[in-house]
């Protein structure tokens, strides 16, 4: 892939001049200002003529009289520029109250002016439909990015988690585990950063509620309102307004299995990695879930299709294992790219190679499962190689002739950051979602 392509950025369009935006096209203002001109002339007009105010000329000849004598007290040329600078200067300071009045109610905080948020508002409904399919962190994080570029992306998530308090729930209550589902829906929420704080907090003290967090247990008690796991979503989507929708690959309670290359047989999604071995075969039980309709509908009407980053067998591969979904993805012609992981995850890849993830999604799909790969471009420094080398982690290593020979392109790009606690590198969503998009316009207009 060409340097130029690699290096190209995509950034919303952003108009220095306030003014200016108000011209821009598609915003939705200027005509209805000129429309409301209109009527107040016409509404004028009907009513003088309905009590009877004609001939109308009348009315002008009086209005014709006084100007004049105002023109001979003050010249015209002197006269006119005062009245339509006067004009002009009610014109705009009326209608720039009223729109501050409307952004006063719409952002009562005041971070931001209207136009920017019709404009960005128009931008995002235009941006393409993105499909991202994966789970946890890597997924959320991989949103926070998505949703600068367009607001029609749907997250099909999985929903095989059965440990910490997610796991809890669904043995206690038999609810679908909320985990992943919740960081999805933080992280697409307007208020992000607040609302990711209060999803994230976990009690601490309480027999029951110890180790909970607040936002599963809000998903779990909107599920007991509303009847099922897709309901209790859409509604908290509208109570939080999130950019986007949030989707379950299956409202089947899942439980995934793993046979490893010593022939131990592992069932639980959070026994997999602990087990420590090298996973031959994944699956599920019941071995056919039915997928989500609305998940099966956003594939088919997808621009462009993500898959991951997140762990492989147990964030990515779970949502293909439902036949639906596979053959969907399969069936879409669209761009479809996959992120690969930065770093090996001990008990579940280790060793394992760019063209091994590749292959893995393959075996799954039996066929050919993305177009793309995303890969980081440079190394962890020596630090983060140390730290994550004690936790037996290492970088993937690119294998480019092995990719290829899959019949994949590869993207490279420098993707990675630190983490908030500075220890651990996960991918930089601003810097990802740029990449990805960029990638999607280069691909689409080929």
């Amino acid at each position: 892939m060409p340097n130029s392509f690699r290096k190209s950025v995509v950034r919303p369009f952003r108009p220095s001049n306030r003014w200016f935006k108000w011209m821009l096209p598609g915003i939705l203002v200027k005509r209805w200002l000129l429309t409301s001109a209109a009527g107040v002339i016409l509404t004028a007009l009907g009513l003088a003529i309905w009590v009877k105010l004609t001939p109308i000329n009348r009315l002008i000849d009086l209005t014709g009289q006084i100007l004049s004598s105002f023109t001979h007290l003050v010249p015209s040329y002197i006269s006119g520029p005062l009245a339509l600078i006067l004009g002009l200067f009610l014109v705009f300071w009326g209608q720039s109250r009223t729109m501050g009045t409307i952004a006063d109610a719409l952002n009562p905080e005041g971070d931001r002016e209207l136009v920017d948020l019709l404009v960005d508002n128009r931008r995002l409904n235009r941006g393409p439909k993105i499909v991202t399919i994966g789970g946890g962190t890597g997924l959320s994080n991989l949103l926070r990015g998505l949703k600068q570029y367009s607001s029609n992306i749907t997250a099909i998530v999985t929903v095989a988690d059965d440990g910490g308090s997610s796991g809890r729930l669904r043995r206690e209550i038999g609810i679908l585990p909320p985990g992943d589902i919740r960081n999805c829906l933080a992280a697409l929420a307007d208020e992000e950063k607040l609302l990711t704080e209060l999803f994230q907090y976990r009690f601490q003290a309480g027999d029951g509620l110890s180790g909970h967090s607040f936002g599963n247990l809000f998903l779990t008690a909107m599920t007991e309102v509303t009847g099922d796991l897709e309901r209790a979503i859409a509604a908290s989507s509208k109570v939080l307004a999130i950019r986007g929708k949030v989707l379950p690959s299956t409202l089947e309670q899942v439980i995934l299995y793993a046979r490893l290359s010593d022939g131990r047989f592992i069932e639980g999604e959070s026994n997999i990695t602990k087990a420590g071995g090298k996973i031959d075969k994944i699956g599920c039980s019941p071995s056919n879930p039915p997928a989500l309709p609305a998940a099966i509908k956003a594939l088919e009407e997808a621009d462009y299709i993500i898959i991951g980053p997140g762990s492989l067998y147990t964030s990515v591969i779970p949502n293909l294992l439902i036949p639906q979904i596979r053959e969907t993805l399969l069936n879409a012609k669209v761009p479809k790219i996959y992120i690969c992981n930065i770093m090996t995850e001990p008990g579940e890849t280790d060793g394992y190679t760019v063209s091994d993830h590749l292959r893995a999604l393959n075996r799954v799909c039996e066929s050919n499962a993305c177009d793309a790969v995303l890969v980081q471009r440079q190394p962890p420094s020596d630090e983060f190689l140390k730290n994550y080398a004690d936790k037996n982690s290492h970088p993937v290593f690119l294998d480019r002739e092995d990719v290829q020979n899959l019949d994949c392109r590869l993207v490279l790009s420098d993707v990675m950051e630190k983490d908030e606690t500075g220890k651990n590198i996960r991918h930089d969503p601003y810097l990802l979602a740029r990449t990805l998009l960029s990638w999607y316009r280069q691909t689409a207009g080929d």
